[in-house]
This record gives C-alpha cells, sequence and structure tokens, in this order.
C-alpha cells in the first residue's frame, strides 16, 4: 500500500499501485485535467506513470514553468515529426530534443525543405493537436524494435537502437495515433496539451551524430511555449534580437568583420580596437587592484605538455596541431599549463602563495563551422584568465575574494542580473573522488558563506575540477554565461607543482581557474547587444563629435575638438560640407553619445551647443563645464 508523500506535507495512503494521474484526480479533478506530468522522488515521469511504493510526489502543470516547457517543447518535437513524416511520406526521423527557448528533429530527405514546406507543416501540427491524440509508452524488445523500424525503412533509428540501447535492455516507445518513435521520455498524456503556443522557426542544415564524415540531414527549428502570449513575447524578443545583432552593427559601427579567408575569426577595426582596448584596460585596474602578475605564454607548445595536463586526451579534436621537426605541436586552446610552468620557476614556499597570475591570452579552437557566430562563437579569441596557486587553508578567501571581483566588474559594465550555479564533477575526469570532494566542498561553501542564491548543476564541471559559473542576463533578457572560477587539485600535481609548507615539506598547490569576461570579443559582443550599439560613454569609441554650420566656425571646431582631446577625451571634428541635419543624423546613426553644434552664436559666446544621441538638446555649454560633465560620466561608469 503505497504512501504518497505530497508537496504540502500531507500524505494520502493508497490500497494499490496507483498512478500519477489517478493521484491528481484523488486530490481533484481540477487537477487531473491540468496535470502535465509528474514528479516522483524527483524524478519526471508520465501521468501514466504507477508508483508501487512509498514516494514523494508533485504533480506538475502548466504552472512549473521548467517543467512544462521541457514537456512542451519534447513533444513539439514528437509532433512536428509526425506533421513531417505525414506530409511527406519516406522522409526519415533521426533525433529531436528539447533545447534552449524550443526544440529541434533532424530529418533524411533526398529534396531540401523550403519556407513554404515549414507552414504546412505547421498548419498539420496544428491539426495533429486538434486531434488530441492520447500519448503512450510501450516497451519493445530490443530486437523487434530493430525489425519494426527496419521495416518502416527508418535505418537511423534501427542505428540508434543498434549503438545507444544495450543488448538485453528493452526499447521505450511512445505512440500518438499510428506515429510512434523510440524515447526515453517522459511526455504529455496526449497532443492537445501541446496547445497553440509553438513556430517552426527555420532550416539548417546538421551532419548526422555531428560528425562531418557522416550523411547531412535537415534540421528543423522550432520554438515552444505555455501559451500564446508566451510565444508573441518570444518572437517581439527575437526581433529586438534581430535589431541588435552584433555582426550587423560591428559593420554598420565600423567596429569589425569577419570574412570566408579567416573562418571565425574577426578582423578589427579602429574603433573595435577601442572597445576592446578599454575593456583590457579596465581589467588591468582590476588586476591591479586585486594583486595579480600579468604574463605571457607562448603561442604554440608541445604535445608532451598538453598530455600530462590531460588536455590532449580530453580535447585533441579541438586543437589546432602542426608538427616541426619530427614533434607535435598545438596551438594553445587554454592557458593553464603554461601558467603552471610559470610557477614552476624557482622554489616556491608557502610565504609566496597566494600566487595571482593573469594574462590576456589568445588562444584558438576548432569550432565546428556550423555552430560559429560572430564574436559569440570564434575559433580565435582572447581570454582575461588566471590561475591563483594557494594553500587549502587560503582556499575559501580566494574564492570569496573572486566572487566579489565578478560583480564588481559586471555592474560596472552595467549587468545588474547576475544567476549563479555550481557544476559538479563530470562522468569523465581527471583526480580522486576525494579531491573533487574538497573542491566541491570549497565552492559550495564559498556560495553560502555570502549568502548568495545558485543551482547546482550534476555532470556539468571541468574534466580537471568543479566550478562556479555566472551568467548575466540582458536587457531583453537573454542568458549570458561568462565568468567561471574552478578549483583544481589535480593539474598542478600532473604538472610538478609544489611549494615548501610551513613543516618544511613539498606540498601541491591549489590551483583556481578563473575567468570574469571569458572571452574578450565575446563580451564585447554581448556589450554590443546588450546596449544595441549605444555603448556607455566610458566605452565609447567616440564620444562626442563636433559639428560646423557653415565653414566660418571651422578655426572653433578645431579649437574645441583639440582642447577636448588634450583633456583625454575622444572627440572627432565634422567639417564636411554638408547640412547639419544631414550631420547630425549620420552621427546619430554611428550612436555617438555627444553631437556639439557649433554656430556663429556659438562662436560669438565662446560656448557649445549640445545634443545627445538620443535627439535631446542639453542646452548651452561652456568647454570646460562640458569637459567636466564628459569626466564625471566616465569616472562613474554612467551606463543607464
Amino acid at each position: 500500500m503505497p504512501q504518497i508523500s505530497l508537496p504540502d506535507g500531507s500524505v494520502r495512503p493508497f490500497d494499490a499501485p496507483v498512478s500519477v494521474l489517478q493521484v491528481a484526480a484523488a486530490i481533484g479533478p481540477g487537477l487531473a485535467k491540468a496535470a502535465l506530468a509528474g514528479r516522483v522522488d524527483g524524478r519526471l515521469v508520465d501521468t501514466s506513470y504507477v508508483i508501487e511504493n512509498d514516494a514523494t510526489l508533485a504533480i506538475v502543470t502548466a504552472k512549473d514553468e521548467a517543467d512544462a516547457l521541457e514537456l512542451l517543447r519534447h513533444d513539439a518535437a514528437h509532433v512536428m515529426a509526425q506533421a513531417v513524416q505525414e506530409l511527406f511520406p519516406g522522409t526519415q526521423v533521426t533525433i529531436g530534443p528539447a533545447i534552449e527557448n524550443g526544440f529541434y528533429y533532424d530529418f533524411a530527405r533526398a529534396e531540401p525543405f523550403v519556407p513554404e514546406d515549414l507552414e504546412k507543416i505547421e498548419a498539420r501540427m496544428h491539426e495533429i493537436v486538434k486531434r488530441d491524440l492520447p500519448i503512450t509508452r510501450e516497451v519493445m524488445d530490443r530486437d523487434e524494435a530493430k525489425r519494426v523500424f527496419a521495416a518502416l525503412g527508418e535505418t537511423y533509428k534501427v542505428e540508434i537502437i543498434e549503438d545507444i540501447i544495450p543488448v538485453g535492455e528493452e526499447v521505450s516507445i511512445y505512440r500518438q495515433g499510428d506515429w510512434f518513435d523510440v524515447c526515453r521520455g517522459p511526455h504529455l498524456p496526449s497532443t492537445g496539451k501541446l496547445g497553440e503556443g509553438f513556430k517552426l522557426t527555420k532550416v539548417a542544415g546538421a551532419y548526422w551524430r555531428g560528425d562531418s564524415k557522416n550523411a547531412q540531414l535537415q534540421r528543423i527549428y522550432g520554438t515552444a511555449w505555455r501559451d500564446k502570449k508566451e510565444l508573441r513575447a518570444y518572437l517581439t524578443r527575437l526581433e529586438e534580437a534581430e535589431k541588435r545583432d552584433h555582426r550587423k552593427l560591428g559593420r554598420q559601427l565600423d567596429l569589425f568583420h569577419f570574412q570566408d579567408e579567416a573562418p571565425g575569426m574577426a578582423f578589427w577595426h579602429h574603433k573595435g580596437r577601442i572597445i576592446y582596448r578599454l575593456a583590457e584596460q579596465y581589467m588591468r585596474e582590476k588586476l591591479a587592484e586585486y594583486g595579480y602578475e600579468e604574463v605571457e605564454t607562448p603561442q604554440v607548445l608541445d604535445r608532451s605538455l598538453w598530455e600530462r595536463s590531460g588536455h590532449w586526451d580530453k580535447f585533441a579534436g579541438g586543437m589546432f596541431t602542426t608538427q616541426l621537426d619530427e614533434h607535435d605541436y598545438a596551438i594553445k586552446p587554454m592557458n593553464c599549463p603554461g601558467h603552471i610552468q610559470l610557477y614552476n620557476q624557482g622554489l616556491k614556499s608557502y610565504r609566496d602563495l597566494p600566487l595571482r597570475m593573469a594574462e590576456f591570452g589568445v588562444v584558438h579552437r576548432y569550432e565546428p563551422s556550423g555552430t560559429l557566430h560572430g564574436l559569440m562563437r570564434a575559433r580565435r579569441f582572447t581570454q582575461d584568465d588566471a590561475h591563483i596557486f594557494c594553500t587549502e587553508d587560503q582556499l575559501q578567501a580566494e574564492v570569496a575574494t573572486l566572487i566579489d571581483m565578478v560583480f564588481e566588474t559586471y555592474r560596472d559594465f552595467g549587468f545588474e542580473q547576475v544567476a549563479l550555479a555550481l557544476s559538479l564533477r563530470p562522468d569523465q575526469r581527471v583526480g580522486s573522488d576525494d579531491l573533487w570532494d574538497k573542491g566541491e566542498a570549497a565552492l559550495d561553501k564559498a556560495l553560502r558563506d555570502k549568502g548568495l542564491e545558485f543551482k547546482v548543476q550534476p555532470g556539468e564541471g571541468a574534466f580537471y575540477g568543479p566550478k562556479i559559473e555566472f551568467t548575466l542576463h540582458d536587457s531583453i533578457g537573454r542568458a549570458w554565461q561568462c565568468g567561471t572560477i574552478q578549483v583544481d587539485f589535480s593539474m598542478p600535481g600532473r604538472l610538478g607543482a609544489h611549494y615548501i609548507a610551513e613543516d618544511n615539506a613539498k606540498a601541491t598547490p591549489v590551483m583556481i581557474h578563473r575567468a570574469v569576461l571569458g572571452s574578450v570579443e565575446r563580451f564585447i559582443g554581448i556589450l554590443i547587444e546588450h546596449y544595441a550599439g549605444l555603448l556607455p560613454l566610458w566605452l565609447s569609441p567616440v564620444q562626442a563629435v563636433v559639428l560646423n554650420i557653415t565653414d566660418a566656425q571651422a578655426p572653433y571646431v578645431t579649437e574645441v575638438t583639440n582642447a577636448l582631446r588634450k583633456k583625454g577625451f575622444r572627440v572627432d571634428a565634422d567639417l564636411r560640407n554638408e547640412k547639419i541635419g544631414f550631420k547630425i543624423r549620420a552621427h546619430t546613426l554611428q550612436r555617438v553619445p555627444y553631437l556639439l553644434i557649433l554656430g556663429d552664436r556659438e562662436v560669438e559666446a565662446r560656448t557649445l551647443t549640445v545634443r545627445d544621441r538620443k535627439g535631446q538638446d542639453l542646452g548651452s555649454f561652456a568647454l570646460d563645464a562640458f569637459a567636466q560633465r564628459l569626466g564625471d560620466e566616465v569616472a562613474r561608469r554612467v551606463h543607464d
């Protein structure tokens, strides 16, 4: 007789095994109607799942946003696959997961999908939803499942069964009407529960199992939400994101560009380099404030070092490699092994620790061409990388200080909403469980001691240590994972790092890997999109432009420009023979914070008429007063 413990603390006894839906019905018909799934002892399951023993149960409804969206998006993928196979017989389905904000499914089909096909597929999906087909789970013997899918011509499904499902294990099948698929689930009770909050968005190419050596498939993407209101809000955000696309703004604002001769690597223009240098300069000020030494390590290192560090086994496929003098080398994809080589120069005592070592390290990683996305996903980028070598006793204080440093930095750049996650040991890792226990406990304690909220992510740590992840939320609500703090008890020992402890014995230091911006390039891309190109004054490549109305004001324009430049401001002069309205519009489109308009009146009064990029007339200023305004705004890093 199972005893079912509910979230409100109550316990309901049942005389026999009971399904999630039956428990919901026992609580009330409204809950049974609203039920989408259940969480039994923390595990998400179908409403048809039968509970045989005592358990905790939470009924999942549309109010449970995270679980509801996961279910809706997974089901949307299945409904889309059914629609495709109804409309285009002979199309093979491969895999179709839920992803952030939506779902996709990969299809094998000789003819390419066109935009008109997406409209037909989406319309058929709505028909399938209206059919309100029950979604039921079945199990098949592994060999039987292979025969069934082979008979249907679903060769990819047969391969999935052969390669992923162990011999002797039953195969989970989900059926909706006549259509069915291999799937572990869980799923909604019926297609009708999907509702109308979905839309297909695009078609892209994809390789089977992500390997370019395999067959190319067609991937249809979609988005799914709890209702049409949420869908409309998301589509509005997409439109806004399109306007803010850093790749488009990068060209429009003359910051950077990409071209085929250097895939995944940016060509930085003068204005873009100014922003880049300002970000680096800010971080260098932080390094000085927090007691770091700045270093630089070689771009190319011998394979043997990467093997000893563990990177060759884990990331060889993501490295650019070469061979010289019968030796294998790799262009560095990260900086940590090089920093340990610097640490190893000279004998270290416990009195030398903590040793904080920082580098703006240019790294190269082989990212598949289909994943490249401007500055956000590149093959060459710079990490604001640092490694702190310390004793176990110093670890807590160092991690606490790093957390403060990260939050201060994000606030100065204009990010107030930051989410935290603690990522724990993955299946593939180096180091003993005892060392992982220490690392995970240290990070957990540092977060709790500061009273910070965070989520735990099992299996998401780096292969050499657990980490704290910092995720920024931008002005239109998108999340960007940027900073990390990682504790590493393993790599220093693998690469021979040690110090002389207080008892004169050799000891291995703890190494903390930390990045604040992450990739400097990516962080600049995030800034551009966060501000829609309207960067704060302190980050703007051009802070003001001085404009003349007629040639008569040209000498005064030059005088004002030079005076402001001498005070350290980035100011341009526009003496073109164009109408003032044309020039104002041109520089407004370039997102220049301040336009200084000089006519005969300003020359006579030795003043400036100031207009901001939002079109607001700020009135007349004396030169020194305006310079004071600029200086105050830069010093306070105003970012409203």
